[in-house]
């Protein structure tokens, strides 16, 4: 383990290494350099010298993070964002203002984008001499028609003064456009690459392009010194990437060879070894090895046989928005895949297939298959194997006088693996025509495929819109969510529109959120989320960009999802991507934890207790919030001793009660929540407040991913939660960015524990008109659990082939159901239907005064071999149905948990009240 393997970096450390960055010389080296981890050997010994102890790789760590931290806050405030600050931020911007700065992609998450990697040379004191690095893109990304592929081709700019020459320009790449740029280069001298057909093609392909595409450029070819001509040739050397050099990708990018050629030499790099450094690098599935299923591959393979998705990959380069709808679709058909997921399967088939096809064509080889390689063969074999897949299958040359008028297209020529491997020189006996005709091809081409691919994702996204805005308009407005507890009637008689939302003083401020008085609405808060990431009280504390958004959106959801159920809690409604309307209420200064699985502080404080042991029930801890004494917990009589007393009301032991068992219900119901999502709920952190309006206890503060542990398939080593940061050695650029991504996919999926694909309904048959109050009553029941329930008029005695008849209507269709029988003096109609159908039936008749006991013996006494219960409550009946159809149903099953929770809570009220005017 490294010395001081995360270590928090303290304000003397930092301001320790600004001074020795500050330094000419070692900013001079950083700008130029790849291999740079013998510059942070000397960092760490001057560092050693100002009394600080750090090894060079903490030293590169964070100098990595204050360059991206600044970057981030350099752009909000280029962005006309001046709020966003950091520590150091003057210090850094004397060192780095002269650096290009980097745009933020929204599809990197916060990366710093290609922009900032684009080819240059790299000028030396010694020599005039640069190198030139050429990365090639994804197999996938680039365009499969040559036209497409040379319309991406942009000229080489030459390296201006800025920190391009070490390991972020590397890690920083975007994933889904890498292409080398090709710019002054003079007419005698030819930019060679001399590994692989395929790449001499490839930067034929580029030199022409950028010859015919951009002709202004060639006056600044003409008066380009020799030098500067010179130092645009590629270097070539052994292909040595280390962890000194390079810092580690995410995981779902594919490393990319660096081709370089000595300048003045002519030695060549053997076919086969320029084949290895030339291979198409795929990636592990994601998942956390997690195993693609032949299932899981059909399904991804029958959504790429779509025409629709088949043209929007097409020519795409940014092809993130393509992979989502797939992910999307395979959602819809019960798989869990991420986006990136499916597009590395996606790569990994599409390389496997066309290696095949290399081998067999080119080799000589006998045909071998591949598994799918019929489906994928049926998918691909109308594509053109052009440029885009360098390293997977023959290039295509592309030669300006190929171009017909006649025709409108472009002549392909393919050069034989048997011409000898030479340098492929410019042509020039192309004929001014030709080129403004092949210019002319070019663009529509381009201009067409560009179209088509936006109107595709246009409709696409027109339908996740209209889902976006229906689920908006339940946020907005929790009158129309059926079954949603009201608000306090002041906060939402008053609620003003969010453009006239107003904020008063800060009320609170945590370490990720602060709370905020709305003066328009008295009653009410508002909770605004911040952007930071914390674990050990604020020991380990970093900036996350995107974090508000996404705990927001897991907090909105969670308390949406538990107040339809009926449990109280504070939320009112969502107000922005980063904040949320909440009732005011006093903080009552307990962490409550619930568990289900033995793990993490419990361990440590049972000594003895294996981790994964399970709690039947799951075990309660309380927590008192006190961050300089580490949260000490606390036992139910040192909280009732302590006497607190929040907006009037004193907790006692009736109140220590509430708050236990409901934050048994409030974790039972989570945890039933994330079953379908195949997902295990660990444990659980929730906190409670008193209403200043109503004086009663409820759920307030937060729950989102710092608030839990999640267990995709019950396997700690695929943990989603806040969990991922807490274990970190060192937090870097990349480990925050897995955090996120992890974050993110939480966020993604609590949205589905608003949903249910169970479907379920009561039908209610009564035996006469005249039962219709009474049926009634059983369908406001239904309605309460969010079941529909429908009414129906028959006699068994008088109408036995109508009732069958309706029974069969509704077995018919396969939805389950739930019959009712409602029938006064003799109940014909229930053991009739019980004895018909498998569906469960239920007796529920409506008993008169005169002759009620007499009757109800029809429903009790039933001939051997029925099975209808008998209830003699409405609701009784409607929560037998839900009883039934909570078993697959977790938004019914919520309901049912919290019907419990508080009708337990007002017997214990009930209780107090009657001691209290006892006493």
């Amino acid at each position: 383990m490294e010395s001081g393997a995360g270590k928090h970096w303290t304000e003397e450390e930092v301001k320790a290494l600004l001074s020795v960055w500050s330094e000419k010389n070692i900013r001079k080296q950083l700008h130029g350099t790849l291999r740079n981890k013998g510059i942070f050997i000397y960092i760490a010994k001057r560092l050693q010298e100002l009394g600080v102890c750090r090894d060079w790789k903490q030293c590169r760590a964070k100098y990595k993070n204050l360059k991206y931290e600044y970057r981030t806050v350099k752009y909000a405030h280029n962005s006309g964002d001046v709020t966003k600050t950091m520590k150091f931020f003057h210090d850094l911007d004397a060192i780095l203002r002269y650096e290009p700065l980097t745009q933020l992609a929204a599809e990197e998450n916060g990366r710093c984008s290609a922009t900032e990697t684009q080819l240059n040379t790299s000028p030396t004191t010694d020599s005039t001499q640069g190198e030139i690095s050429i990365s090639l893109e994804d197999d996938e990304d680039a365009p499969g028609d040559p036209l497409l592929f040379m319309s991406h081709v942009r000229p080489v700019q030459l390296e201006m003064p800025g920190d391009t020459g070490e390991e972020d320009s590397v890690s920083n790449m975007s994933e889904d456009l890498q292409v080398a740029d090709i710019k002054k280069v003079s007419d005698s001298d030819d930019v060679t690459v001399n590994t692989t057909p395929e790449n001499q093609a490839a930067l034929h392909i580029m030199k022409e392009t950028a010859m015919t595409k951009i002709p202004e450029d060639e006056g600044d070819i003409a008066d380009s010194t020799p030098a500067a001509l010179e130092a645009t040739q590629i270097k070539k050397e052994t292909i040595d990437i280390d962890d000194d050099s390079i810092s580690t990708t995410s995981e779902d990018r594919s490393c990319t060879p660096v081709a370089k050629r000595m300048v003045g030499t002519d030695n060549h790099i053997p076919l086969e070894e320029a084949q290895n450094h030339f291979k198409v690098i795929t990636v592990n599935d994601t998942g956390a090895g997690k195993h693609w299923s032949d299932n899981e591959v059909r399904a991804l393979i029958n959504i790429w046989s779509d025409e629709k998705i088949q043209q929007m990959l097409e020519g795409a380069t940014r092809n993130k928005e393509i992979f989502e709808e797939i992910a999307r679709r395979l959602m819809k058909r019960g798989i869990d895949r991420d986006w990136k997921q499916c597009r590395t399967k996606y790569k990994n088939l599409k390389y496997e297939y066309r290696a095949l096809q290399k081998e067999n064509d080119h080799l000589g080889n006998p045909r071998r298959k591949m598994r799918f390689y019929d489906e994928v063969d049926s998918i691909l074999r109308r594509q053109p194997l052009g440029p885009s897949s360098w390293g997977c299958e023959s290039s295509s040359l592309l030669s300006v006088g190929d171009v017909t008028a006649n025709t409108g297209s472009l002549s392909i020529k393919r050069k034989t693996w048997n011409d000898e491997v030479s340098p492929v020189p410019l042509k020039k006996s192309a004929s001014e025509n030709t080129i403004l005709h092949f210019q002319k091809l070019l663009t529509e081409r381009v201009h067409t495929v560009t179209e088509g691919k936006k109107l595709l994702l246009e409709r696409l996204c027109k339908q996740e819109e209209m889902q976006d805005l229906n689920r908006t308009q339940l946020y907005a407005d929790p009158s129309a969510i059926q079954q949603v507890p009201a608000p306090a009637p002041a906060a939402v008689a008053m609620a003003p529109a969010a453009s006239d939302l107003k904020l008063g003083k800060k009320v609170n401020e945590g370490k990720t959120k602060e709370v905020y008085e709305l003066p328009d609405m008295p009653g009410c808060v508002l909770m605004q989320s911040k952007d930071q990431i914390t674990a050990g009280n604020a020991a380990r504390k970093d900036r996350m960009e995107g974090k508000a958004a996404i705990s927001n959106t897991t907090t909105s959801c969670v308390f949406q999802l538990l107040q339809e159920a009926g449990i109280k809690t504070a939320f009112v409604r969502k107000q922005s991507d980063t904040a949320f309307i909440a009732a005011h209420c006093e903080m009552i200064p307990i962490e409550w934890v619930c568990r289900r699985i033995a793990t993490g502080s419990f361990l440590k404080r049972n000594p003895g207790v294996k981790e994964g042991y399970k709690f039947y029930p799951p075990k309660i801890e309380m927590f008192y919030k006190d961050d300089a004494n580490n949260d000490p917990q606390w036992s139910e009589e040192q909280l009732i001793e302590a006497k607190f007393c929040f907006a009037g009301l004193t907790i006692g032991q009736t109140e220590v009660d509430i708050m236990a068992r409901s934050t048994q219900a409030i974790f039972e119901i989570l945890e039933k929540s994330w079953q379908p999502q195949n997902c295990t709920l660990v444990d659980l952190k929730i906190e409670f407040g008193v209403n200043i309006l109503t004086k009663e206890i409820v759920l307030a503060d937060v729950i989102d991913n710092d608030s839990w542990r999640l267990w995709p398939s019950g396997d700690r080593s695929q943990q989603k939660d806040k969990q991922s940061y807490r274990d970190l050695k060192e937090v870097t650029p990349e480990a925050l960015q897995m955090v996120k991504r992890n974050f993110e996919w939480v966020a993604e999926r609590v949205e589905l524990l608003l949903k249910t694909k169970s479907q379920g309904r009561v039908v209610v048959l009564m035996g006469s008109p005249s039962d219709l109050s009474h049926c009634e009553k059983i369908k406001k029941a239904c309605a309460t659990f969010g079941i529909p329930c429908e009414l129906r008029v028959t006699s068994a005695h008088k109408g036995p082939d109508e009732t069958l008849r309706i029974k069969a209507e509704y077995e018919g269709d396969g939805i389950p159901t739930v019959f009712v029988a409602v029938a006064g003096r003799s109940n014909g109609l229930g053991p009739v239907m019980s004895g018909n159908t498998a569906y469960p039936v239920v007796n529920c008749p409506p008993l008169s005064a005169d002759w009620g006991t007499q009757d109800v013996w029809s429903s009790l006494r039933l001939p051997s071999g029925l099975g209808c219960p008998t209830t003699l409550s409405p609701e009784g009946a409607a929560q037998f149905a839900a009883q039934i159809f909570g078993l697959n149903n977790h938004l019914v099953w919520a309901k049912l948990r919290s019907n419990m929770l508080n009708t337990w809570i007002s017997l214990k009220q009930a209780d107090k009240k009657l001691r209290e005017c006892t006493l």
